[in-house]
């Protein structure tokens, strides 16, 4: 279900996560917000005991961040699933896991669009007001360079809302292009089988990909990402992708496309840093315990028919 706000603005409201549901005063609310407060803090002190830097982000909805333009839809909201999980946390041992994105995209909303006008997914502008908050969280100064990024084009494009409707929205998009010195190293079996398919527009769960920074300049750090495709790996993504702006500031990123952490992932790799993201409406479930990316790589694969 997509409601139509003011100046073009789509919004979803509905659909399998019951996306304007989440952000009533209820007690499946209460239930969700302290199953992921649990699951915060046992991330928090596992990662701890491992001596890892841990982060998590919730992008979030175009309902939290754009309450202002929503034209007739009532909707509080302070009781976004990422508010009540920021208040939920306070005081805890796993407060400073979480890398609040609600209040720095809030106080961006008048500077230019934070996320496409007929899509679900930001646009680069609010992917680097994210990205820049999560620098400053590891200490580490975002690149300015990347704010604009180089303008490739500008096209005309239909979102996921926008098709939706009939008539389809469209609306004019400036792609921006953000790479500069990251190279993708690395990527496993099933984003190859895809790409040699020529369906890698169709692969999402399951994807895994490594940059790496050859570049004096870079954060030496190591990163492991779990997220979504508000992340990306692809660098032809017309979305944000902060996949790609970490790409550009540390040494060395990997992105497994997954709302689940593989610990055994983790204990191979040894990174410095692990960030999990995801998307505010997906909060509705919480990851899997005991995922193993492996597992979903084969589960994806027999599942796309691809062999």
């Amino acid at each position: 279900m997509v409601h139509a706000g003011r100046d073009g603005w789509l919004f979803l409201v509905g659909g399998s996560n019951d996306v304007l549901g989440q952000y009533r005063h209820s007690w499946a609310a209460w239930r969700q917000t302290w199953g992921w407060r649990r699951l915060l803090a046992r991330r928090a002190r596992r990662f701890r005991q491992l001596g890892i830097a841990y982060r998590h982000l919730v992008v979030p909805e175009k309902l939290t961040v754009l309450d202002d333009r929503l034209d007739g839809l009532a909707l509080d909201a302070a009781a976004a699933p990422a508010v009540r999980l920021r208040r939920a946390l306070r005081l805890t041992p796993a407060a400073g896991c979480l890398v609040d994105l609600v209040g720095p995209l809030r106080a961006a909303r008048e500077t230019g669009d934070l996320y496409l006008r007929t899509d679900t997914h930001w646009s680069h502008d609010g992917c680097f007001v994210a990205y820049a908050a999560l620098c400053r969280h590891l200490g580490t100064a975002p690149r300015e360079d990347l704010r604009d990024g180089c303008a490739a084009s500008e096209i005309e494009v239909c979102g996921d809302l926008g098709l939706k409707l009939r008539p389809w929205r469209w609306e004019a998009l400036r792609v921006r292009a953000i790479r500069r010195d990251a190279v993708l190293s690395e990527t496993n079996a099933l984003v190859r089988d895809f790409e040699a398919a020529g369906r890698g527009l169709d692969l999402h769960l399951g994807a895994r990909a490594v940059f790496r920074n050859p570049t004096p300049g870079a954060d030496p750090r190591r990163l492991v990402v779990f997220g979504d495709s508000c992340a990306h790996f692809r660098w032809d993504v017309r979305t944000g992708m902060l996949t790609g702006l970490l790409a550009e500031t540390f040494a060395e990123v990997h992105f497994l496309w997954s709302t689940g952490i593989d610990w055994d992932y983790v204990a191979a790799v040894r990174p410095d840093v692990v960030i999990t993201e995801i998307a505010e409406r997906f909060m509705a479930e919480l990851p899997p315990f005991g995922y193993s990316h492996a597992r979903l790589e084969e589960t994806v694969r027999a599942r796309k028919d691809l062999g």
